[in-house]
């Protein structure tokens, strides 16, 4: 199979990499600048479960047409760069390549799916806390690496992730494909919303949070609200999903924060719309009370127009 994967930051750059480390043929979508360095040093992966520094096939927007075609592409960019995104992968599209985003949330669906089609874009998600470094390496912030996809509601089985499923194996890709890929979903949404929200409104890791008086109930109480939007969606998060989020939104000394909380310490742009934002609106549309995440949304919205002003 051939794959096309948008960017080299830290999670295409690390699953593309780990892909091509097992000799999968992986391309990678990315700006001339970025080329350039990875053609001269290749991909630089600095991870727990394994350093490499592997030799990779890069384009630039210029060459996309030219190389393709391509079974899938790998679209792991931040969701305020969605748009952009779209319009750099349509050539690889248009010449028949099924997309499998890879982006925190559900809100990138609708988009996708008005610009290409519902039976062109898959259903995917991952577990990674990966970065960049200041030489262009990625880093991989934890153990957690995985990678769950399947086809969505509707769709006929696409052997394309059959293929991906035996890719991910040779590489040693912790992987899942699933034939519900609706409830995977919703029990990392459920899970990541909490978390984001939890940790960028107390600026603060889950330990640190759950060593003060309420921190526990407080993270419970942001789940929970969480977790009855996922109800009210016809998606409720199975009994062991929600055991297993709670243990980690709640965990003494726990270092853990959201990425989010790591963008907005970087004084840089974050998902809040798209994440925290998009629950709080789903949750009006059911008539949920949700306070916690209308506080966080309130909060992030803030720091957005500080940012900017």
């Amino acid at each position: 199979m051939r794959l096309l994967v948008l960017g080299a930051g830290g999670t295409g750059g690390y699953f593309g990499g780990r892909l091509a480390q097992a000799g999968i043929d992986v391309s990678f979508l990315v700006r001339p600048a970025r080329a350039a360095l990875l053609r001269e040093r290749g991909l630089r992966i600095r991870s727990p479960l394994g350093d490499a520094d592997v030799p990779v096939q890069v384009l630039t927007a210029d060459a996309l047409a030219e190389a393709a075609p391509f079974d899938l592409v790998l679209l792991s960019c931040k969701a305020y760069d969605l748009d952009s995104a779209m319009d750099a992968i349509a050539p690889a599209v248009d010449a028949g390549a099924r997309v499998l985003p890879l982006l925190n949330g559900l809100r990138h669906y609708a988009a996708l799916d008005a610009h290409f089609g519902f039976g062109r874009v898959l259903g995917g998600l991952c577990f990674i806390s990966a970065t960049l470094g200041d030489d262009g390496e990625v880093l991989h912030l934890g153990k957690p690496a995985s990678m769950t996809f399947g086809e969505r509601a509707g769709q006929a089985p696409d052997s394309r992730l059959q293929a991906l499923a035996a890719a991910c194996a040779q590489a040693g890709i912790d992987h899942a494909h699933t034939p519900d890929i609706a409830q995977a979903q919703w029990a990392k949404y459920s899970f990541l919303t909490a978390l984001a929200a939890g940790t960028c409104v107390m600026r603060a890791p889950i330990g640190t949070i759950v060593a003060g008086e309420g921190g526990v109930d407080f993270m419970a109480a942001l789940h929970e609200e969480c977790l009855a939007v996922a109800a009210a969606c016809g998606q409720p998060v199975p009994a062991s999903a929600q055991a297993t989020a709670r243990e980690t939104l709640t965990a003494a000394g726990s270092p853990m924060k959201a990425s989010m909380l790591r963008d907005l310490e970087a004084g840089q742009r974050v998902e809040a719309a798209h994440i925290v934002g998009d629950m709080v609106h789903r949750a009006g549309l059911y008539g949920i009370a949700a306070p916690r995440l209308h506080t966080a949304w309130v909060h992030l919205q803030a720091y957005e127009r500080l940012r900017t002003s």
